[in-house]
């Protein structure tokens, strides 16, 4: 457990107990149906410590997550938010990207740009790029290897932006490597 997951534990076991006494002061003329109400009262509190301890285990499991079909077909579905996520091994490293055909290019944060290798700092930021948010600084790069599933390219262009971002964007220079991109229903499917 780290320091966060401590403290919260902490703090829900104080306030059980401080309910727990105050129960028992109000109740001391009772003390069978009290004891009857305070285990109630302990097991829901154990529940809500035991979903909040494993809420990473049961996001991970009842969300659904990009699918391989075959050699060249990927299955996404879209996210609560309306995005479709693809996770890509960039240079061995695992980086989310919001698939976004409106992009012209792949960008990089600068934070996934520092995880795959890259030192934003030492960056030649030559170039530019309109976005909602208004024209910022782009850095061209490529990437030494960029796999999805059993795909693999090599020596894909990107850039790096120089703004906040939120997450990096899979845009059209590596979507165009596929032959169909189709969103139907719910899903978004990428064919080679």
């Amino acid at each position: 457990m780290d320091a966060d997951q401590t403290a919260d534990a902490l703090y829900l076991t104080l306030l059980g107990g401080a309910l727990l006494l105050s129960y028992l002061l109000a109740s001391r003329t009772n003390i069978g149906k009290m004891l009857q109400q305070a285990g109630i009262w302990v097991l829901i509190f154990m529940g809500a410590i035991a979903v909040i301890g494993m809420w990473p285990e049961i996001e991970r499991t009842i969300t659904p997550r990009q699918a391989v079909v075959d050699d060249t077909t990927i299955v996404l579905p879209r996210a609560r938010d309306g995005h479709y996520y693809l996770t890509l091994e960039v240079n061995d490293v695992p980086i989310e990207f919001v698939v976004d055909t409106g992009a012209s290019q792949v960008v990089l944060s600068q934070e996934d740009a520092q995880r795959i290798g890259l030192d934003p700092e030492n960056l030649s930021y030559l170039g530019t790029a309109n976005t909602a948010n208004g024209v910022v600084r782009t850095a061209a790069v490529r990437l030494d290897s960029v796999m999805l599933g059993p795909i693999e390219d090599s020596q894909v262009r990107a850039v790096v932006n120089d703004g906040q971002m939120n997450g990096s964007l899979l845009g059209m220079t590596y979507l165009n490597n596929f032959d169909s991109i189709n969103i139907s229903g719910s899903e978004l499917t990428l064919s080679r």
